[in-house]
């Protein structure tokens, strides 16, 4: 009898990109059926993995027991236990390479492009033109490894975790999640102005709101939303999973570039996303939501994008996002639920 196939996909961080193989994952495990998958990452990610049906999460403890060249090693013994045939490497870094060549199977690793996107974002002799989406650059490796074509998709909405019933319990009006912070702050949208944003959503009483954040961004959050009536905190009240699972409940969602966007839009909710520095010509728009990107003025500020991930701010640039209305914003995501 042959062997079955069993595909190892690597993707080991960061949260953003974890969320954007959904897709091209998804849609490809439901397409064979018969092709066992198995998904590599880091522990934090594993609720983002397991939201897929029929893919098995694997650990990548990397700052313990699969640290450096030895832990890669006794990682890639582990993985040959599990009957691997064959890699798809979405991620293309030193632990992955060393990984593939340890396991020393058939293997297709992601292509970054990494000239176009350098060219996409230097100050001189800029050559703006949308990149090839990193989705598309997934669903390369995938293809370009089983031979087969399919469309990506995204996951069908799950049912309420009995943590997110309790958590929004009175909660009768269209949910909008915001997402209000990044990784830096050449890409995350000034808080003053986001406080007016969530403020005129509230005021009008037709819509939940829930606030994403890290635990230790409670209090910022809190602050944003102060009197608001229609108003819910969610950081550090649900755990990431549960986070997840309500994500998947909203009717629209408002964030940064950043890993909030992805998950939502892994699940398809309409998610209107706030750019500065960077710029979805570099293929980081949330998937199926080019249409709801929020564009700082390019016409003002030339050289963006800047950096592809926002943590190059040239001396002016600091209030790029300012040319992003709260208004427009507001009407946007209004718009899209």
């Amino acid at each position: 009898m042959a062997q079955q196939k069993h595909m190892l996909i690597i993707r080991l961080s960061a949260m953003g990109d974890v969320a954007m193989t959904v897709p091209v994952v998804y849609a490809f495990a439901k397409a064979n059926p018969e092709i066992k998958i198995s998904f590599l990452s880091k522990p934090f990610f594993r609720p983002i993995v397991e939201a897929i049906p029929n893919v098995t999460f694997i650990a990548a403890e990397v700052n313990t027991i699969h640290k450096g060249v030895s832990g890669m090693w006794k990682l890639s013994r582990q993985l040959k236990k599990l009957g691997i045939t064959h890699v798809a490497d979405l991620h293309n870094v030193i632990r992955s390479k060393m990984l593939r060549k340890f396991l020393n199977l058939p293997s297709v690793c992601l292509d970054k492009g990494r000239p176009d996107k350098k060219a996409l974002t230097r100050s001189a002799d800029k050559v703006f033109k949308a990149l090839k989406t990193t989705i598309a650059r997934y669903q390369d490796v995938i293809e370009a490894l089983d031979g087969g074509h399919f469309i990506p998709e995204p996951l069908p909405k799950p049912n309420k975790q009995n943590e997110v019933v309790e958590f929004t319990a009175g909660c009768h009006k269209k949910w909008i999640g915001i997402a209000p912070f990044a990784a830096h702050q050449g890409k995350q949208y000034p808080l003053d102005l986001m406080e007016q944003v969530i403020r005129e959503l509230d005021g009008r009483k037709e819509y939940n709101l829930f606030l994403f954040g890290a635990p230790d961004e409670e209090e910022i959050l809190r602050d944003l939303s102060q009197g608001c009536m229609m108003t819910k905190v969610v950081a550090g009240k649900l755990k990431f999973k549960e986070e997840i699972n309500l994500i998947s409940q909203l009717d629209g969602m408002l964030a940064m570039d950043s890993g909030n966007a992805h998950l939502a839009a892994m699940y398809g909710i309409p998610t209107v996303t706030l750019w500065g520095v960077t710029h979805p010509y570099a293929g980081f728009a949330p998937f199926n939501q080019e249409v709801n990107c929020l564009l700082s003025d390019r016409k003002r500020y030339p050289q963006i994008p800047t950096s592809i991930y926002g943590n190059l701010v040239p001396e002016g640039y600091e209030d790029a996002m300012t040319t992003i209305l709260p208004i427009d914003i507001v009407e946007k995501v209004t718009t899209i639920i």
